[in-house]
């Protein structure tokens, strides 16, 4: 009888997989499959941001946001904060916003695990069916 109680106790204490978005994330281009970029994944009151730390093609080192606008604009991309606000709802975080360095556009954004080391990071405007899904990969 006591079992039962002690294996529900330890089921309910493991962390849930979807809580585990926290950390570094390579992205790769859509393109070509070559990896691009560092992105660490962090909490922040409650909400999920996503931060450039680290450009790994050689031609894109030292890259500036030129197209972006406002405080981005021309601003190095390695160290941008890239991904905003995003919210857990179930096992997806979404209702934030995910900025494109390349084009300096901003887009609607979720993000949900594929598998437990990877992410499908999906970009797109009013609707999820106008958009651009991204494959990333935890480092």
């Amino acid at each position: 009888m006591i079992l039962l109680p002690t294996i529900l106790y330890f089921l309910m204490s493991l962390p849930v997989q979807t809580t585990a978005i926290e950390g570094t994330w390579i992205t790769q281009d859509d393109e070509t499959g070559k990896q691009k970029s560092e992105v660490l994944i962090y909490k922040q009151d409650g909400k999920i941001y996503g931060k450039i730390t680290q450009l790994l093609l050689p031609e894109d080192k030292g890259k500036k946001c030129v197209n972006c606008k406002g405080t981005n604009k021309d601003q190095p991309i390695e160290g941008m904060v890239i991904i905003k606000d995003l919210q857990l709802e179930d096992s997806t975080w979404e209702d934030g916003t995910i900025l494109d360095p390349k084009s300096g556009k901003v887009y609607d954004c979720y993000i949900e695990f594929q598998d437990p080391t990877t992410l499908k990071v999906r970009g797109f405007l009013g609707f999820s069916l106008l958009g651009r899904t991204q494959i990333w990969k935890r480092k």
